[in-house]
């Protein structure tokens, strides 16, 4: 009766768990650039159940030993196993802001492991000088003249700030920024080319699991790419199926929660009622 508590309990955390990250999902639909995640769940490993039948059980050497019949294998429980991000591309939008920057992958080249294509991303410098990588286009010009993504300043292939002197700027379709007429820099664009190795951090960026700097993209004969400006690229969360899926969880967390308190009732009444004196 306990293993049964424990698999419907298992089924109860999995399901509360994959309920958070479709709900940060729909948080994020809107957020620039965003990733959305999916769930990956998973069964424990089964356990094979055999009966040991003591009345066969032979002497040998003094010693008894039993032998045993298989049953089967028994299922105890599911795990929500990892979140995988999706990197497909999402919806590209006008914005008419100059600082506005949208990274249009063409042509990536596809992982041998994985049949799954690479990641192309800006790279940012952290407070502390570390690299992150973002695809938050969103960028904007601070006080000193420094581009930036959500504070942090965006690095140019020479792996330096990109300092803009005016409000009067282009950016080529090659991440070039020139000002009245005279090149300023060329915004870097890094590629991962297995994605298992990024590790989201939250507020849109992410780092390498091995701590290693991604390589740069540009001169890259195997990718095309093209930066579009006054143009964000939108979230690739799909809504619709999100609260679909939310739904689906809901249910098997209800149907998961009566399970637990069916087995909750016949404890109590086993607890309770069987083997009272009367």
């Amino acid at each position: 009766m306990l293993r049964g508590l424990y698999t419907a309990t298992a089924g109860m955390l999995s399901q509360q768990k994959r309920v958070e990250m479709l709900s940060n999902n729909i948080a994020n639909a809107n957020t620039t650039g965003y990733k959305s995640d999916q769930s990956a769940v998973r069964a424990f490993p089964e356990m094979l159940l055999n009966r040991l039948e003591d009345s066969q059980t032979p002497i040998k050497n003094g010693a008894a030993f039993g032998t045993s019949t298989t049953i089967g294998s028994l299922n105890t429980g599911a795990y929500l196993q990892e979140l995988i991000p999706q990197f497909t591309q999402g919806d590209i939008k006008e914005t008419g802001l100059l600082s506005d920057v949208a990274l249009v992958e063409e042509v990536v080249p596809v992982n041998g492991e994985t049949n799954l294509k690479g990641l192309l991303l800006f790279p940012v410098q952290m407070e502390d000088s570390a690299i992150r990588y973002t695809r938050d286009g969103h960028f904007t010009v601070d006080s000193s003249g420094v581009l930036t993504s959500n504070g942090r300043p965006v690095l140019s292939t020479e792996g330096r700030q990109i300092q803009i002197q005016g409000n009067d700027y282009q950016i080529s379709p090659e991440g070039i920024i020139t000002e009245n007429g005279q090149r300023v820099a060329q915004i870097d664009v890094r590629f991962e080319g297995d994605i298992r190795n990024l590790v989201k951090e939250g507020n849109g960026l992410y780092r390498t699991a091995d701590n290693n700097a991604l390589p740069s993209a540009i001169g890259n004969g195997q990718i095309q790419y093209s930066v579009k400006q006054q143009f964000l690229e939108r979230s690739n969360v799909d809504v619709a199926r999100n609260y679909t899926d939310m739904m689906t969880a809901y249910r098997a967390f209800e149907a998961n929660q009566k399970v637990l308190q069916a087995y909750d009732r016949s404890m109590e009444k086993a607890a309770n009622e069987i083997g009272r004196l009367r």
